[in-house]
């Protein structure tokens, strides 16, 4: 790592020898890794104090992984044995750690990136943060689907006399004990979200504005991903998505009565081409039944005491919680097109890890740590052929000016 000077900024430049990653979340640590690995080192620029920061500040204290460890694992180090199979975040939070040190992964913390562009006048991507400019021949981008979180503007919210939060920052049912509490949105966070508060003797009104696939997180003692990854080498998806639909009216009946309408289109189906994830199941539908998480329709608007539904029940509430997810934010600061604009990449899985002029993508394939593993591994092939050719060119430089000053 060099430095450069550039007139007319007060800005520290510095030269990066290989790929500059932007996010020390997981993706960014696996395309990390395995750079590390073909030997081709990276700067890893992280806007947060820590790796992991969505981990580590953003997640309630009883969340697990929802599918099984070995689906879970970055490429080159898998889980301790002694893990349970759905770890928890802490656990989840201390592999990683294990993982950034095993391969000597040392981020720049504090360092959020405000803008990234290409400069086709001299073929690098210049990186500007808030004190710093970086200059690389690559640019990583691994910020990830799940960036910012998603509140919508409901007509009303600025009336509401409690508290307005996002699962964000959400951490236990214990500082709602004994509330009543809307929670807007039915993914596997919301359903969540529900069953916690009903431990702590809360009263959650869970909003379903969609439809939602809601599947048992195991069947017949094997992870239903596992399952369905399985049956997808000999059949065809939406055959499998059939057998898994049957399992799931076996096993909860029909889910419509209980205010959960299913989409038309398969679970894995509708996961692939538009990623939203099926809700896999970890009690909150037995408390569904029973009655303890209620099940509303969309809400008309927000009131000074509650909330005014479309079917036109109206009832109170102490707080609010929106369930209602995360989503990328490179737009904001990245100058390509290569992304749409809702900061997903415009070529689909499993071709959408690489654009042009060194540009990377980990991450954003809409299939969790298996498509992060596939992309990081990809990236690093492709890096390190790179690399190896341009040292290669730099030595033949070399030893071509050295003939030339023994004839002179």
């Amino acid at each position: 790592m060099g430095t450069c000077r550039e007139e007319e900024t007060t800005l520290k430049c510095v030269w990066v020898h290989g790929p500059i990653i932007v996010g020390a979340g997981p993706s960014g640590l696996a395309a990390s890794a395995c750079l590390a690995d073909k030997g081709v080192p990276s700067l890893l620029l992280e806007k947060s104090n820590c790796i992991a920061s969505l981990w580590q500040y953003k997640t309630y204290d009883r969340l697990t992984l929802h599918l099984p460890k070995q689906f879970c694992e970055l490429p080159l180090m898998g889980f301790p044995a002694d893990f349970p199979k759905y770890p928890s975040k802490e656990q989840f939070v201390s592999y990683m750690e294990s993982y950034a040190s095993r391969y000597s992964i040392e981020p720049r913390f504090g360092q959020s990136v405000e803008s990234a562009e290409f400069d086709p006048s001299c073929g690098f991507w210049r990186v500007r943060t808030q004190d710093m400019k970086y200059l690389s021949r690559w640019i990583i981008i691994a910020t990830g689907e799940n960036a910012e979180p998603v509140v919508p503007d409901m007509q009303g919210m600025d009336k509401f006399h409690g508290p307005v939060i996002h699962t964000s920052v959400y951490k236990s049912g214990a500082e709602f004990r004994n509330q009543n509490v809307l929670v807007v949105g039915c993914g596997n966070s919301g359903m969540e979200v529900c069953l916690d508060l009903c431990s702590h003797n809360a009263s959650p009104h869970m909003v379903v504005r969609n439809t939602v696939h809601v599947l048992p997180r195991e069947m017949f003692g094997y992870s239903t991903f596992g399952v369905a990854m399985a049956l997808l080498k000999w059949f065809p998806l939406r055959l499998v998505d059939k057998f898994l639909l049957l399992v799931a009216n076996f096993t909860f009946g029909n889910t419509e009565r209980l205010g959960l309408r299913r989409p038309k289109t398969g679970p894995i189906e509708l996961k692939n081409v538009t990623g939203k994830t099926p809700v896999l199941d970890v009690g909150a539908l037995s408390q569904i039944k029973t009655g303890k998480i209620k099940v509303m329709e969309g809400v008309r608007e927000i009131t000074r005491r509650g909330a005014k539904f479309i079917d036109g029940q109206e009832k109170e509430f102490d707080s609010i919680i929106f369930a209602t997810g995360y989503k990328s934010n490179v737009p904001s600061w990245l100058k390509s097109d290569f992304f749409t604009e809702q900061g997903m990449p415009k070529t689909p899985f499993p071709n959408g890890w690489k654009g042009d002029n060194g540009l990377y993508s980990v991450g954003f394939t809409r299939r969790g740590l298996l498509g992060t593993t596939s992309d990081a591994i990809k990236i690093a092939k492709d890096i390190a052929d790179q690399h190896m050719a341009f040292k290669d060119a730099k030595i033949t430089t070399y030893n071509a000016h050295i003939v030339l000053q023994k004839k002179s």
